[in-house]
Protein backbone atom coordinates (compact mmCIF):
# COMPACT_ATOMS: atom_id res chain seq x y z
CA UNK A 1 0.00 0.00 0.00
CA UNK A 2 2.89 2.47 1.11
CA UNK A 3 4.66 1.69 -2.26
CA UNK A 4 1.64 2.37 -4.88
CA UNK A 5 1.41 5.94 -3.08
CA UNK A 6 5.32 6.58 -2.84
CA UNK A 7 4.88 5.68 -6.74
CA UNK A 8 1.91 7.99 -7.10
CA UNK A 9 3.59 10.70 -5.20
CA UNK A 10 6.46 10.28 -7.71
CA UNK A 11 4.43 10.14 -10.64
CA UNK A 12 2.65 13.54 -9.97
CA UNK A 13 6.30 15.45 -9.36
CA UNK A 14 7.40 14.10 -12.88
CA UNK A 15 4.34 15.54 -14.59
CA UNK A 16 4.49 18.61 -12.29
CA UNK A 17 7.82 18.79 -13.67
CA UNK A 18 7.55 18.56 -17.19
CA UNK A 19 4.25 20.91 -16.92
CA UNK A 20 6.25 23.74 -15.53
CA UNK A 21 8.81 23.25 -18.25
CA UNK A 22 11.51 21.32 -17.43
CA UNK A 23 12.73 17.70 -18.91
CA UNK A 24 12.29 17.66 -22.65
CA UNK A 25 10.31 20.75 -24.37
CA UNK A 26 6.92 19.94 -25.23
CA UNK A 27 5.45 20.66 -29.33
CA UNK A 28 6.26 23.76 -31.02
CA UNK A 29 2.32 25.08 -31.02
CA UNK A 30 1.33 25.23 -34.58
CA UNK A 31 -1.35 27.90 -36.39
CA UNK A 32 -4.75 25.72 -37.35
CA UNK A 33 -6.32 29.29 -38.64
CA UNK A 34 -7.21 28.96 -42.56
CA UNK A 35 -5.63 31.18 -44.83
CA UNK A 36 -7.58 34.27 -45.02
CA UNK A 37 -6.29 34.25 -49.01
CA UNK A 38 -6.91 37.56 -49.22
CA UNK A 39 -3.97 40.35 -50.10
CA UNK A 40 -2.92 41.86 -47.16
CA UNK A 41 -2.44 45.33 -49.35
CA UNK A 42 -4.41 46.95 -52.27
CA UNK A 43 -8.21 47.18 -52.81
CA UNK A 44 -10.18 44.08 -52.06
CA UNK A 45 -12.12 42.58 -54.88
CA UNK A 46 -15.60 40.67 -54.54
CA UNK A 47 -13.62 37.87 -55.44
CA UNK A 48 -11.97 37.87 -51.85
CA UNK A 49 -14.84 38.26 -50.09
CA UNK A 50 -15.72 35.39 -51.07
CA UNK A 51 -12.91 33.57 -50.37
CA UNK A 52 -12.51 34.78 -47.19
CA UNK A 53 -13.03 31.90 -44.74
CA UNK A 54 -12.93 32.90 -40.55
CA UNK A 55 -11.29 30.21 -38.19
CA UNK A 56 -13.85 28.73 -35.14
CA UNK A 57 -13.47 29.63 -31.99
CA UNK A 58 -15.16 28.61 -28.36
CA UNK A 59 -18.00 30.80 -28.12
CA UNK A 60 -17.41 32.04 -31.73
CA UNK A 61 -19.47 33.69 -34.40
CA UNK A 62 -22.57 33.04 -36.42
CA UNK A 63 -21.22 31.73 -39.66
CA UNK A 64 -24.70 32.16 -41.62
CA UNK A 65 -24.25 36.08 -40.52
CA UNK A 66 -20.79 36.42 -41.51
CA UNK A 67 -21.41 34.34 -44.23
CA UNK A 68 -24.58 36.97 -44.90
CA UNK A 69 -22.47 39.99 -44.49
CA UNK A 70 -19.77 38.68 -47.25
CA UNK A 71 -21.80 37.95 -49.68
CA UNK A 72 -23.68 41.70 -49.87
CA UNK A 73 -20.12 43.00 -49.43
CA UNK A 74 -19.36 41.02 -52.51
CA UNK A 75 -22.17 42.05 -54.23
CA UNK A 76 -21.87 45.78 -53.59
CA UNK A 77 -17.87 45.38 -54.77
CA UNK A 78 -19.39 43.92 -57.99
CA UNK A 79 -21.59 46.66 -58.50
CA UNK A 80 -18.62 49.56 -58.00
CA UNK A 81 -16.56 47.56 -60.00
CA UNK A 82 -18.84 47.14 -63.08
CA UNK A 83 -19.63 51.02 -62.40
CA UNK A 84 -15.84 51.72 -62.77
CA UNK A 85 -15.68 49.20 -65.84
CA UNK A 86 -18.85 50.73 -67.65
CA UNK A 87 -17.01 54.52 -67.27
CA UNK A 88 -19.16 55.80 -64.63
CA UNK A 89 -18.21 57.58 -61.87
CA UNK A 90 -16.53 56.02 -58.62
CA UNK A 91 -19.19 55.68 -55.57
CA UNK A 92 -16.99 54.54 -52.67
Amino acid sequence: MWLFAVLVVLLMGGVAVVAAGRGTPMAEAYDDRPDALVPATGPLSADDLRRVRFPLAFRGYRMAEVDALLDRLAAEREAVEAADADGDAPRA
